[in-house]
């Protein structure tokens, strides 16, 4: 097997050993009785990965482009854009849906072992070195602390971490002047993948780029010039889908805005170290072999002076960068994130490893890159060339010392921990000894062991640790069994849709309940959730957390009509209504109706008629059911026997509006947990209400997987779909109108038909964008190969 094989291969293995292997010592799932269902991995990731899994099995409400279950109707390719585009999402189609957990651990791992093998291949192609070197070094990057402790609950992120060695591998095809068609396509590739951390990606892969061509002697415009192309034609290539993720995220509702504010410097410099953990500093842990190697780069006399200051150079410059609030901003496209501010710290993972290489493979004279001729001839090979002189002892002792002193300065920080303290030491002897004992036969042996035994050890070890810090500090959900197993087998049952809407109802799962569990709810949580969604839900008395972009589902009669919810998850089992609406009915001519401060009239202005009775001295009437509102409450409400427990508080959360039951005993007044406000609703009125909107309601309705169709009675009006009304809709013979925040068009008296198609904004810009990107790229190709032939013809 050739020699890059064997260090790709190596490297995979081991990083699969290494994460297997600590979740198998934290005795977490898929390897244990502790869950991973922890944060926006069970609000977001498992929810869109079976949703995504519907999509490919032809089971989903909705399609590419629009999606019926979540958020009453909200647009999908945003999402899709943002949490499955990954060329590995797809993979989850392979097992049974109830096992989307493990799917999505497998693919978590398959990320990982892609990018130590991709990484390995990456040093390969740099510089000459032993193979086993590149697949330890490979595999290092693949298991950062940002890897092990960030990226394992946001695999979308894990893109980004194979997209780093793959657009440094483009930086050196664009410096030799090879592969224009490839590299474009590499760029698109791994800019549809994730946007968000191929982003950061291409920043890091521009960095290194720069120091190759100082460190190699062939900086020149023109090289710069066509590295800005491929990557501006890559990126066009994304634009189809990077478009629409852009103009989501802009009709969005807002999230926090945070004030960036640096790390202590001593927390810094411990996340470096292995067995760390913290959410909001930058978990830059990276096998400790990789540091002092670094170390050692700036005491080796045997490498050129701009080489061995370079690397060392950058290494300080994208750490220090990540402490000053402009480069912050400009790390993360100009906005601080609402969660961990250092999400750009796999770059410095990634160079950190790379100048780690260079300490490898620089030394004993020129290297065959600085033979290489940047302007498209074809480079001598760098895993063909002879390899480097390892480290002497003078430089071991040096690099030694630089990660001694790295780890006395963050002896301060709270960060740190016992196991850290000793598994660096350890490390450090190990990795130390590898490098100085003989170079050949059985030494050779002990040395590649000692080296692999250290990261293996640390990276299991931060792996366990990280996995049981996230159970203590991060908000977690119930894990997928027979229990959620059985409530999607009710829902199932008696899903009626587009008749109906079957609700997955309380108590909640995750954030993301309708695409989990099945059924079309309220319930929704992305980075895209619209902000006319948040508004609408908000004024008929919805609660959310998540500053307003998680969103609850909303259990009440009113709500329940007005979007013909036929069915919903109630008190352990699906409980049925006949008082709801089609999804598309028709309002007399009229101005729409205007939210005001009370969600209680919100619903009758939507609804048309009054059903709330307000309480007589704080007592509803005796046979209507008794509502609160009472958002910025927390604990216990009660009337009577029954007890409902609120958790409110805005702007951070919001508790919705809950039923106390039925008035049964003339004057009783509900126990509040703190001010809100009483609706009594009178039943009958109800139904009365929704009988005079069901005579002027479609008679048949058909949804696509992009649109909706529907016969009208005659007679004019305006004509209101139980769906929000976000941009992208479109109407046939008429301009949708906002009614209440829901979807609606005016309709002419002689008109009986209503339909309307969704399309994302920026979808058709973005196709336009790709299309020229597509043709700069072909012509480009086109313009190299007729160039090749004229001077082949010539000589």
């Amino acid at each position: 097997m050739p020699k890059n094989s064997r260090a790709c291969l190596l490297a995979a293995l081991l990083s699969v050993v290494a994460v297997c292997g600590g979740d198998a010592v934290a005795r977490v799932f898929p390897f244990g009785p502790r869950h991973r269902a922890v944060n926006d991995l069970a609000n977001q990731f498992v929810p869109f990965h079976a949703h995504l899994w519907d999509l490919l099995r032809g089971r989903a409400d909705g399609g590419l482009l629009f999606d019926w279950r979540a958020g009453w109707g909200t647009s999908f390719l945003p999402d899709y854009g943002t949490y499955l585009s990954s060329p590995f999402a797809p993979l989850v189609a392979l097992l049974p849906r109830g096992d989307v957990e493990y799917a999505v651990y497998a693919i978590t791992v398959l990320k990982t072992a892609v990018a130590a093998a991709a990484t390995a291949f990456l040093l390969r192609r740099l510089g000459p070195g032993a193979w086993w070197w590149a697949a330890v070094l490979g595999a290092s990057y693949a298991l950062c602390g940002w890897s092990l402790a960030e990226g394992t609950y946001n695999p979308m992120w894990l893109d980004g971490l194979i997209a780093f060695p793959l657009l440094c591998l483009v930086g050196e095809w664009v410096r030799e002047g090879r592969r224009p068609l490839l590299g474009p396509l590499v760029v698109a590739v791994c800019w549809c993948a994730n946007f968000y951390t191929a982003y950061m990606a291409t920043l890091g892969a521009a960095l290194v780029l720069l120091v190759r061509l100082a460190a190699t002697d062939s900086f020149r415009v023109r090289t710069l010039g066509r590295a800005a192309v491929t990557t501006g034609i890559g990126v066009g290539l994304a634009a189809p889908l990077l478009l629409p993720v852009l103009l989501g995220s802009r009709q969005a509702h807002p999230g926090l805005v945070r004030e960036f504010a640096p790390v202590a410097g001593t927390d810094f410099l411990a996340r470096l170290l292995p067995v760390t953990y913290g959410f909001a500093t930058p978990a830059a842990f990276v096998c400790t072999a990789v540091p002092l190697l670094a170390g050692t780069l700036l005491f080796r006399r045997d490498v050129p002076g701009r080489e061995r200051w370079l690397w060392p150079g950058l290494c300080a410059a994208v750490a220090a960068s990540m402490q000053w609030g402009p480069t912050h901003l400009l790390w993360h496209a100009f906005a601080t994130p609402n969660g961990s501010p250092y999400r750009q710290t796999f770059v410095l993972s990634g160079v950190l490893v790379l100048t780690a290489w260079t300490a490898l493979t620089r030394g004993g004279g020129p290297s065959a890159d600085r033979r290489a001729v940047a302007d498209g001839t074809k480079s001598v090979a760098a895993h063909d060339a002879p390899a480097g002189v390892l480290p002497g002892r003078r430089a071991v002792v040096g690099g030694s010392a630089v990660v001694l002193v790295l780890a006395l300065a963050a002896l301060p920080s709270p960060v740190l921990t016992p196991w850290a303290l000793v598994l660096a030491g350890a490390g450090l002897a190990a990795v130390a000894a590898a490098l100085l004992l003989p170079r050949r036969g059985r030494y050779g042996v002990l040395a590649a062991f000692l080296v692999t035994g250290t990261l293996l050890g640390q990276a299991a070890a931060t792996t366990a640790y990280a996995d049981r810090e996230r159970l203590v500090r991060l908000d977690d959900y119930p894990p997928l069994g027979p229990e959620q197993e059985r409530r999607a087998a009710a829902l199932a049952a008696a899903d009626g849709w587009p008749a109906y809407r079957t609700d997955p109802g309380l108590p909640r799962i995750a954030g993301n309940d309708p695409l989990l569990l099945g059924g079309q709810g309220a319930a929704y949580y992305s980075s895209h959730t619209p902000a006319v969604l948040t508004a609408t839900l908000d004024a008929l008395g919805g609660g959310w957390t998540s500053r307003g972009r998680n969103l609850q589902g909303l259990d009440n009669p009113v709500t329940d009509a007005l979007f013909g919810v036929g069915a919903r998850w109630r008190d352990g089992g699906v409980v049925r209504t006949d008082t709801r609406l089609p999804l598309v009915t028709v309002r007399p001519p009229g101005p729409p109706p205007v939210h005001g401060r009370s969600p209680f009239r919100n619903q009758e202005l939507l609804l048309g008629s009054r059903v709330y009775e307000a309480p007589h001295a704080g007592a509803c009437r005796v046979g209507t059911e008794v509502f609160l509102w009472a958002p910025d409450a927390t604990g216990p409400a009660r009337l009577g026997e029954r007890e409902v427990r609120l958790l409110g508080g805005r702007p951070k959360r919001q508790a919705a509006m809950v039923s106390l039951g039925l008035q049964r005993t003339p004057g009783l007044r509900p126990s509040l947990p703190g001010p809100g406000e009483l609706g009594c609703l009178d039943h009958e009125r109800l139904r009365a209400a929704v009988a005079a909107l069901r005579a002027r309601a479609a008679t048949s309705v058909e949804v696509t997987p992009s649109g909706i169709r529907a016969v009208l009675p005659p007679g004019g009006g305006t004509a209101v779909v139980a769906a929000p009304q976000i941009a992208g809709w479109r109407c046939e013979d008429a301009e949708p109108a906002p009614y209440g925040g829901l979807l609606a068009v005016p309709l002419g008296s002689g008109r009986t038909e209503l339909a309307c198609s969704f399309r994302p904004p920026g979808l058709r810009a973005g196709l336009a964008a790709g299309a020229a990107a597509g043709l700069v790229l072909l012509f480009r190709v086109g313009l190299r190969s007729f160039r090749r032939r004229g001077r082949a013809s010539a000589g």
